[in-house]
């Protein structure tokens, strides 16, 4: 996982034009900690749902450069956490819509899925799903996210949540046994 010192988030936020004319929301001790909480869950949400190591971590630096500049109310960490994934999930949202030719490629397993068929086949059906499929079976059975929190975390309404995760645990077991599971497009 990437470090993200605090110098260095505020100068790819200052790069980028967020923090000139706006003070910063917090102070380096507040990143740090922050930091040290949040980055290593939200990498891995971001590597699992994108697929590249390089946009989870461009997607994790601008969501920390985001939160530096942001001017939002007072949140305890659970919000803050949550607060995060949306734009993380929005991000990887905004990189999809462009199509980005090269940003959902599959990344190759660590050696130690490579060993074990089911898991191999488990991690190839997960890469053939859509964006959101991946998004919320990974806050859903790897965060251990609550319906209200994946609709927090990705904007969805949370009425929506258990069918939407239903589809999906439907369609990767589809994956999973061979099945030709397309769907029509659209469902990013």
């Amino acid at each position: 996982m990437p470090e993200l010192p605090i110098r260095a988030a505020l100068e790819l936020a200052s790069s980028l034009g967020e923090v000139r004319e706006k003070p910063l929301r917090m102070n380096a001790i507040a990143f740090h900690a922050l930091y040290e909480r949040t980055a290593r869950p939200l990498f891995h949400y971001l590597l699992r749902v994108s697929g590249r190591r390089d946009i989870a971590e461009d997607v994790l630096q601008e969501c920390y450069c985001r939160v530096l500049s942001a001017k939002l109310p007072e949140m305890d960490e659970a919000q803050t956490r949550s607060y995060l994934f949306k734009i993380a999930t929005n991000l990887l949202r905004d990189r999809w819509r462009q199509n980005e030719p090269r940003a959902m490629e599959t990344v190759n397993a660590p050696g130690a899925m490579a060993n074990h068929s089911d898991q191999a086949a488990l991690r190839q059906a997960f890469e053939r799903l859509k964006l959101r499929e991946r998004q919320l079976l990974w806050l859903a059975y790897v965060e251990g996210a609550s319906h209200r929190e994946i609709a927090d975390r990705t904007g969805l309404k949370p009425g929506s949540i258990r069918l939407l995760l239903h589809r999906a645990r439907r369609r990767l077991a589809g994956l999973i046994r061979g099945e030709s599971c397309d769907q029509p497009k659209g469902d990013a």
